[in-house]
């Protein structure tokens, strides 16, 4: 036999293995990532690893000249990896998939493709009907990243955000109350022989949790209030360690403000605005030169005397109380900040592809629709719809109309 498989081999009767075709994607998307125009934005959602990634598997990065800049990426970075760098943000929003950091201007909307799909943050507090209206008006499908679920049910933008704002916030409160600053002249923490300083923490999330960690490294006495045992109880047992926590009542955090250094405003709404907990009344009884920082502004805040401030212009005084107010404190660490977004976006881009597009996505996963808010020129959000005076569509009936 082995005489006989060798003249059959000579004659060439024996097949070869042939490689395994790789399929080749016959539409691949394009992705945009054009420049943030806001100065107070450094951040970007796609790194040049996650680019190069993107390009190996076939997909096309168009990005605007600059984009990575503020967080230290250059062109050059980019266009190594793969990406294709074009001078005009114009080239990048007409591509099929726009990735940004901020919400799009009207402007830009109006540079977008008809039909693209956009993820981006919402900031819903920065919003307007014409807006919506712009995006509509395009049929552009829009999803706030802020929104997006994970397949357990968690919020991976805002748990990684909250994360970093957490750990950021208490270095800000640092700066503050030094004298340099103005502030109390208090070394955030303390040192033998003298009180440590006094911090309170509204809220038991994520972002209490990292500040919690912090304060506690420092060395500062911390208080954290939250309406929600069950995340107070999570928040002692995270730490390793017994901290005072209370359920939000008037009488016990005014007493706790009293006699703060440092307010953190750490509250997320779970769905629309934040609802005020910290009246102004309440803000008057507070120690001269304290601080207060509302991570939380971006959804209105938590203390009746918040507003919005920028990175330029973050600080501002009522009744001798310094507030910060700056909603996108995870800006300030921008490299830190792109690296966690593009682990988030870079296989949720990738999964779009496999699947043909962001609109399999929706209909697929339902911790993707979850961010959806225009689909097609339809608002799907129920509490925009509402604050805006708009009609909307459920998604759900749009996504059964489809089959």
């Amino acid at each position: 036999m082995p005489s006989e498989i060798k003249e059959i081999a000579a004659v060439g009767l024996i097949p070869k293995e042939a490689p395994l075709a790789v399929q080749k994607r016959k539409n691949p998307i394009t992705i945009g990532l054009p420049k943030e125009k806001s100065s107070e934005e450094r951040r970007v959602l796609l790194t040049p690893e996650a680019v190069g990634l993107l390009s190996n598997n076939g997909l096309q990065v168009i990005i605007e000249t600059g984009a990575g800049k503020a967080s230290k990426f250059t062109d050059q970075d980019y266009s190594d990896a793969g990406a294709k760098v074009v001078y005009s943000s114009k080239e990048a929003l007409e591509a099929q998939l726009v990735l940004k950091v901020d919400a799009p201007d009207l402007e830009e909307i109006e540079q977008m493709s008809l039909g693209a799909c956009l993820i981006s943050a919402l900031q819903i507090s920065r919003q307007n009907k014409e807006f919506i209206e712009a995006l509509n008006a395009k049929k552009i499908t829009a999803i706030a990243f802020e929104y997006l679920e994970d397949k357990v049910g968690g919020m991976p933008v805002v748990r990684a955000m909250s994360e970093i704002a957490g750990s950021t916030v208490m270095l800000i409160a640092a700066e503050y109350l030094s004298s340099v600053n103005d502030g109390k002249g208090l070394i955030l923490g303390g040192v033998t022989g003298v009180p440590p300083t006094q911090v309170v923490i509204i809220g038991a999330g994520t972002v209490a949790e990292y500040a919690a960690r912090t304060a506690l490294g420092l060395g500062a006495n911390i208080k954290v209030f939250d309406n929600h045992i069950y995340k107070l109880r999570r928040l002692k047992q995270l730490l390793g360690q017994q901290i005072y926590t209370s359920t939000i009542d008037n009488l016990t955090l005014t007493q706790a403000l009293s006699e703060a250094d440092v307010v953190i405003g750490a509250l997320r709404a779970e769905k629309g605005r934040n609802k005020i907990v910290v009246s102004e009344e309440m803000v008057a009884n507070m120690m001269h030169g304290s601080i207060i920082i509302d991570v939380g502004i971006d959804q209105g805040g938590c203390f009746e005397t918040s507003k919005m401030t920028t990175h330029e212009d973050p600080t501002y005084q009522i009744h001798d109380v310094t507030h910060y107010c700056v909603p996108n404190i995870a800006s300030r660490v921008s490299r830190t900040a792109s690296y966690s977004l593009s682990n988030i976006f870079t296989p949720i881009v990738l999964q779009m592809a496999d699947l043909g597009g962001p609109e399999e996505m929706i209909f697929n996963y339902r911790w993707f629709l979850r961010g959806v808010y225009t689909y097609r020129g339809s608002l799907t959000n129920a509490y925009l719809a509402k604050r805006f005076d708009l009609t909307h569509k459920e998604l759900q009936l749009l996504l059964a109309a489809r089959y």
